[in-house]
């Protein structure tokens, strides 16, 4: 599968932004869709994830601020990013994530291309 994210961009503090992944296939074949974050030098770090069944998760730092969502029909996952911080400034990219009998039951991980958001103070 290819994921295609889009919807980065420049933003004050205090902004919004929505990122949009684009899946290449169904994204219900995957046991969760996610956006990350990476820092240079340091391992991806997760935002949000939201299973086949709609549940969601989120990193402490952007609870009450973000919201992931899902349109299975489009096979895409957003990401709404409210009240931006300068510290929300990162390379984001979107994750499908399965793991099941083709796996061997282990994390079977697709990246998307990465999309720039950048808050300015």
């Amino acid at each position: 599968v290819q994921l295609q994210a889009s919807g980065g961009g420049l933003v004050q503090a205090g902004g919004s932004l929505q990122l949009s992944c684009v899946a290449s296939g169904s994204i219900l074949d995957f046991n969760a869709m996610g956006w990350y974050t990476q820092a240079p030098g340091k391992q991806r770090e997760l935002v949000a994830t939201i299973t086949s069944g709609s549940g969601t998760n989120y990193a402490d730092s952007v609870k009450g601020r973000f919201i992931i969502s899902r349109d299975n029909a489009k096979n895409t996952v957003y990401l709404q990013m409210n009240s931006l911080k300068p510290e929300d400034t990162a390379v984001y990219y979107c994750n499908a994530r399965y793991k099941g009998y083709y796996s061997g039951y282990r994390n079977l991980d697709y990246w998307g291309q990465g999309t720039q958001v950048t808050v300015s103070s």
